[in-house]
């Protein structure tokens, strides 16, 4: 719709304006990770690697994760062109950053949770992120109403997508899931005293059950029946993230730490 920030405002230098507001993001969620690790005392030299690990893991993954989209691999990029040109996908980034963080936590030696540290910084990332995508990618499916957004004939063309009809606008549904998130997040949840590191596991649980069911108005590619590739890789996750949660839950994780403080205080 709007590749570049010339397109987006009509003036200003020729900027892509998906990768501007991606790193807008980043540059956010940098700082609330930040004032986070001020707030919880981390000041483990160590950190920074983790912020690293996490970065390199989701720029890697997120390449990867849409790669082989075809059986047969002569019509798939090669490994090199995929890296770098190649379609990213925002659950294989966070995938990928999760995996860079332990890989590295590894490497250093680091043995304390991170989750909390990241959880907000990452909701708020994702907020402003997606307004990249909202600018510059295919909203989404017809509503069948006469509400949505509406692409020009042009704008239809680039896209692969109907013009003159209401689109769902898949990506304002996220960014209001996400900036949702960083508030409840912000305001609420790291203040709970839950234990280490699990407002990032309640985070990424939300999301993925927020994702899969948004998946249905993003028009993306039928894979296999109804479903499509994010949907497919959700269907084997969610029920691995439902048994941690279930867990989780029976050993008192989500518990308050006034109220374990109350019960480790009442008598036998």
């Amino acid at each position: 719709m709007f590749p570049t920030l010339t397109d987006l405002f009509g003036f200003g230098p020729p900027i892509e304006t998906h990768g501007f507001f991606v790193g807008i993001g980043l540059l956010a969620g940098g700082l609330v990770f930040w004032v986070e690790a001020r707030r919880r005392g981390a000041n483990d030299p160590r950190i920074p690697y983790l912020v690293l690990g996490a970065l390199i893991g989701a720029a890697i993954f997120s390449r990867l994760g849409t790669w082989a989209q075809h059986l047969d691999p002569s019509q798939n990029l090669s490994l090199g062109e995929q890296l770098v040109s190649g379609n990213a996908s925002i659950l294989s980034a966070l995938v990928g950053a999760w995996a860079g963080v332990h890989v590295t936590k590894r490497i250093v030696g680091y043995r304390d949770r991170s989750g909390d540290l990241f959880a907000p910084a990452v909701a708020l990332a994702m907020a402003i992120g997606r307004f990249g995508c909202l600018f510059t990618e295919d909203p989404g499916t017809p509503t069948g109403g006469d509400w949505g957004i509406v692409l020009t004939p042009a704008q239809a063309t680039r896209l692969g997508a109907p013009a003159g009809v209401g689109l769902h606008p898949s990506f304002v549904y996220e960014i209001v899931f996400h900036a949702a998130a960083f508030i409840v997040l912000w305001f609420w949840l790291r203040h709970l005293g839950l234990r280490s590191g699990e407002t990032l596991t309640l985070y990424i649980a939300a999301y993925a059950v927020f994702r899969f069911l948004v998946e249905f108005v993003r028009g993306n590619d039928v894979a296999w029946l109804v479903f499509t590739r994010p949907q497919l890789f959700l269907l084997a996750t969610l029920p691995l993230l439902a048994i941690r949660l279930v867990w989780l839950w029976r050993k008192g994780a989500f518990i308050p730490a006034d109220r374990r403080t109350q019960n480790e205080h009442q008598p036998a």
